[in-house]
C-alpha cells in the first residue's frame, strides 16, 4: 500500500509552503488510494512550543485535509506520539552507523567554529575527522566521514527525475547525533519513515539535499534501514516564496487562517486550486 506521511516541525507558525506542501500530499496519496500518516518532528525542545503544536492541528483541520493514522490532538500527541518516546529506536539505528569502522567520529567543534573554518558552501571542514576522539567524549556530537563511501545516491524522482547526487559535496560530514546526546534531524527522520514503512515521501526542493544525506546513511546502516528506505519514492516540488523572492520562514508568519481574513488568496479552496493547477497534474 501506498504510505506517505506529513511531518511538520513545530517551531513556529506553518505557512503557505507548509500547507501547500501538505495538499499535494494528501492529493497524492488518495489518488493512489494510499494512507496518510502524521508525524510531528519535535525532538528539538529549545524550539518547541505549545501554541506551534496547537497550530498544526489547526491548520490541517481548516485545510480540510483527513490523516488515517498519527495523533489526533495536542493531547494525543504528547502522551503518545512525540519523538522523545522514540529515543530506543533512534538509538538502535546510532548503534548500527556506529558500528561500521571509520564511519562515525566525535566532534567538539562549537558551532562558531565550524562557522568560522567552513567553506564557502557551509560544510564542515572535516576538523575533528582525524583526531579519533571516543565516541563517549563528553559534550561531542557525532558525525559521519561521507569520504567513507564516495558513490553517488541514486534515484529517480518523480518531479526532477533521475537523480545521481554526491553527498560529500552537497552536505559533507553531517552531525548524526547531537551534543546532548539526541539523534540529529537525518537519523530520526529516517528511523521514523523506515519504522513507519513510508513508501513516498514529498518535500520541498531545499530539501533534496536532506534526501540525499538519509539515503546515504541508509545505505550505511544496512538491512532493514537500507532496504526500506532504498524503495521510497520521493517528490520534491518547487518552493514558494516569499513576496521578496526569498525562502518563507516560519518565524515571519501569524496562523494561515488569520491571513487568510485579509487575502483571499490564502482560503483552503484557493490553495487546493493552486496545487490542483500544478503543471505536473496537467
Amino acid at each position: 500500500m501506498l504510505r506517505s506521511r506529513l511531518a511538520p516541525t513545530p517551531s513556529g507558525y506553518l505557512h503557505t509552503g507548509n500547507a501547500l506542501n501538505f495538499l499535494l500530499t494528501e492529493t497524492l496519496v488518495r489518488a493512489g488510494h494510499g494512507h496518510l500518516h502524521l508525524r510531528i518532528d519535535d525532538l528539538d525542545r529549545e524550539r518547541v512550543r505549545p501554541a506551534y503544536v496547537d497550530n498544526i492541528f489547526a491548520t490541517l483541520q481548516w485545510l480540510g485535509i483527513r490523516w488515517d493514522s498519527g495523533p489526533r490532538d495536542a493531547a494525543d500527541f504528547a502522551a503518545c506520539h512525540s519523538q522523545h518516546l522514540r529515543l530506543a529506536l533512534y538509538a538502535e539505528l546510532l548503534g548500527c552507523l556506529a558500528a561500521v569502522p571509520g564511519l562515525v567520529y566525535a566532534c567538539t567543534c562549537s558551532r562558531a567554529q565550524v562557522a568560522a573554518t567552513a567553506g564557502p558552501d557551509g560544510r564542515y571542514a572535516g576538523t575533528c575527522r582525524h583526531k579519533a576522539l571516543p565516541l563517549d567524549t563528553p559534550g561531542a556530537a557525532w558525525r559521519v566521514c561521507t569520504a567513507a563511501d564516495p558513490a553517488p545516491v541514486r534515484f529517480a524522482d518523480g518531479l526532477l527525475g533521475p537523480q545521481a547526487l554526491d553527498v560529500a559535496a552537497l552536505v559533507g560530514d553531517f552531525v548524526i547525533r547531537k551534543k546532548d546526546g539526541l539523534p540529529a534531524y537525518h537519523t530520526a527522520s529516517l528511523a521514523d519513515d523506515v519504522a513507519d514503512r513510508m513508501t513516498l515521501i514529498v518535500r520541498g526542493l531545499d530539501l533534496l539535499p536532506s534526501t540525499a544525506a538519509q539515503l546515504w546513511l541508509a545505505r550505511q546502516a544496512g538491512p532493514p534501514w537500507a532496504v526500506v528506505f532504498g524503495a521510497v519514492r520521493f517528490w520534491h516540488h518547487p518552493l514558494v516564496l516569499a513576496p521578496d523572492g526569498g525562502k518563507i520562514s516560519k518565524s515571519q508568519q501569524t496562523p494561515l487562517d488569520k491571513g487568510a481574513l485579509h487575502d483571499p488568496a490564502l482560503t483552503p479552496a484557493a490553495l487546493r486550486a493552486r496545487v490542483a493547477g500544478w503543471r505536473f497534474f496537467s
